[in-house]
């Protein structure tokens, strides 16, 4: 036990920290300016971890969180943080690993832009079913009996067969809530089973709820077995009780995990897809497309992207790591040609779908691994870029794509990352032939440490 320990700071993945005899110490939930009495869970030679057993005082930094299930759930763990500190620190999130990983020139850092909407805001959500809800330590201490209830919500943090029944999340609009609560109420006044993930039990597994800014909505509901009968009747409960879902998905699962990537999504009712709108453009999004999970933000995001790539009307374009098309498609009008690269055959044949709705003909698209597909032959076929945009995986940008990136020599490079660690990594790569001139961090995940950021690179003379 540690007493009257100031935490001094945040630090990585959303932890907060105070030192305590020259030793960093890392307790979760807590803000720079509590004091604390924190129990040791957790001792290495160079940090230790624990939780707080007593607040000695606490911070005026501190906010109220909003959700009943705040510091269990495991997500949105910035909600005792007012937002204006929270964009403050990924901000400075940002400058510590481009300067301490990427050892780079950087000019000032713009604040990091924030979203308008801090609650509410995501267009998709997975929950997932299990036949007996996680139990929380105050329900625990406070003894009695306590009924085994099935759950209809979020895994605890690090535990794959724990789920924790949610009453309210603030992360979805509705009828997010509604339809979550609705099919567990029908389930179990029907006699589902739900899922075990130890035994790989039950009928009831996940589901998918997806709710796009031109108002449509889209529900996939996992089951763990082909029961057609109770399949049916639940799905049309749901489209009975819910008449604004415009595309009403399943999937059977038997396999011992939850992926869904490689079966199929069976459309029930209504269209196999739901359509996003952003400056005009229509996207089409299925069940298995990836679409950033905040709409509105995700157009404030691609806006900075356009304008650091400064495009003319004769510029080639490579969107590197291209998903469905997005950002493509959203600069294909300001330039002569987009060529789009990225590894999942399904998000081509988005991207592809997604030029022809919007009547855009100046795009072309790969499927392929970026380090097979990319090559100085590509280059060569397709013409040399003017303008290359990467948005990779958090992992970062292969180094032999690097290098055929160095040879193409385009005159600017637009870096969107989710991972500012190994962005970091990739601008010292770059840094012999491009410097750094803007860097714009970019919240789209507010009461998360997560934080999106664009570097706008140019070609040294």
């Amino acid at each position: 036990m540690i007493e009257g320990l100031e935490i001094t700071t945040l630090a990585a993945e959303g932890k907060a920290m105070g030192r305590w005899n020259e030793q960093v110490v890392f307790v979760p939930m807590t803000v720079p300016g509590d004091v604390v009495d924190v129990q040791i869970r957790v001792k290495r030679r160079r940090f230790m971890e624990g939780y707080v057993v007593r607040y000695a005082k606490k911070s005026p930094l501190r906010a109220e969180p909003f959700c009943e299930h705040f510091g269990v759930c495991g997500g949105c763990k910035w909600q005792n943080l007012p937002y204006e500190e929270q964009l403050r620190f990924k901000r400075e999130q940002v400058r510590d690993q481009l300067t301490r990983i990427g050892k780079v020139e950087l000019p000032e850092i713009a604040p990091c832009l924030g979203s308008e909407h801090t609650q509410f805001y995501r267009n998709k959500l997975e929950f997932t079913f299990a036949d007996r809800r996680w139990l929380t330590y105050e329900e625990v201490a406070a003894g009695g009996d306590i009924a085994a209830e099935p759950a209809a919500g979020f895994h605890i943090p690090g535990m794959f067969d724990k789920v924790l029944d949610i009453r309210r999340c603030w992360l979805q609009p509705e009828p997010s809530n509604a339809l979550r609560a609705e099919v567990k109420r029908f389930s179990i006044e029907h006699d589902y089973t739900f899922h075990n993930p130890r035994t790989h039990e039950g009928l009831l597994r996940n589901m998918v709820v997806r709710t796009a800014s031109t108002g449509e909505v889209m529900v996939i509901v996992v089951f763990g077995a082909d029961d057609r009968p109770k399949i049916e009747a639940l799905l049309d409960h749901l489209a009975a009780t819910f008449p604004e879902i415009t595309s009403l998905c399943y999937v059977v699962n038997t396999k011992l995990n939850d992926s869904t990537a490689d079966l199929e999504a069976v459309c029930y009712r209504g269209k196999d897809h739901i359509v996003e709108e952003m400056e005009g453009l229509r996207f089409k999004v299925g069940a298995k497309s990836f679409y950033q999970t905040n709409s509105a933000q995700a157009y404030e995001l691609y806006k900075v992207a356009r304008e650091f790539a400064g495009l003319k009307p004769g510029d080639v374009l490579y969107d590197l790591y291209t998903g469905t098309g997005t950002i493509a498609n959203f600069c294909a009008r300001h330039c002569r040609r987009v060529v789009g690269i990225e590894y999942v055959p399904e998000a081509i044949g988005d991207a592809k779908l997604n030029s022809e709705l919007n009547g855009i003909g100046n795009t072309a698209f790969y499927a392929g691994d970026m380090k097979e597909v990319l090559d100085d032959a590509f280059v060569a076929a397709n013409g040399r870029p003017d303008v290359v945009i990467l948005d990779p995986p958090r992992a970062g940008v292969d180094e032999p794509v690097v290098e055929v990136i160095l040879r193409a020599a385009p005159q600017r490079i637009v870096y969107v990352s989710c991972n500012p660690a190994t962005q970091a990594r990739d601008l010292a790569l770059l840094d012999a032939a491009y410097r750094v001139e803007a860097v714009q961090p970019v919240d789209m995940f507010p009461h998360t440490h997560h934080v999106e950021n664009v570097v706008k690179l140019v070609r040294r003379q």
